[in-house]
């Protein structure tokens, strides 16, 4: 008997709402930041990290931030269009654990940094990790989700393993 509609969206619910609390909980730290930092401020946590208000018109490591506004579309459905893909590979893979996983923190994420470029034109980032005068660019807590998720993909791609070829094809069964 085939599984219901009903049945198969209530095996994705583990899913869907780690992606709505990844979302969240984006949005509830970067509301802290934008309420407790000023643009550009910088408080020291450690000596190797900061706190620091950014915004980020582009994408990663500010991909296409200094052009004159289109990205902020283009990314806006961008992430559209790959969470609704990634929502249909989660019902198709609702059974198993860790790629549904992946894909809910690399949904949240984008619907986290999505909501900020209609809100605010641009993804606030915070976190700024340096030593000595390196430092990798500033990132926030969807950006963190979404690295954790692809790394996750990768790694259940690398543990899925094909059944091993029969090494002698012309022998009878």
């Amino acid at each position: 008997m085939p599984e219901s509609r009903r049945t198969a969206l209530r095996a994705m619910a583990p899913w869907l709402i780690l992606a709505v609390v990844v979302a969240v909980l984006d949005q509830l730290t970067k509301q802290w930041v934008l309420n407790s930092l000023h643009y550009g401020q910088v408080v020291p946590v450690t000596s190797f990290f900061d706190l620091v208000l950014v915004f980020n018109p582009g994408a990663a490591f500010s991909f296409l931030a200094d052009h004159s506004g289109w990205q902020r579309w283009f990314f806006t459905g961008l992430a559209t269009i790959v969470s609704g893909w990634l929502l249909t590979l989660m019902y198709q893979h609702r059974h198993e654990r860790l790629l549904p996983t992946a894909f809910a923190l690399i949904i949240g994420g984008a619907v986290g940094n999505v909501v900020d470029r209609l809100m605010h034109g641009a993804v606030v980032d915070f976190l700024y990790f340096h030593a000595g005068r390196y430092g990798w660019p500033a990132f926030n807590l969807a950006d963190s989700a979404i690295t954790v998720g692809v790394v996750l993909m990768l790694w259940a791609q690398f543990r899925h393993q094909e059944p091993a070829a029969d090494p002698n094809p012309e022998r009878p069964s």
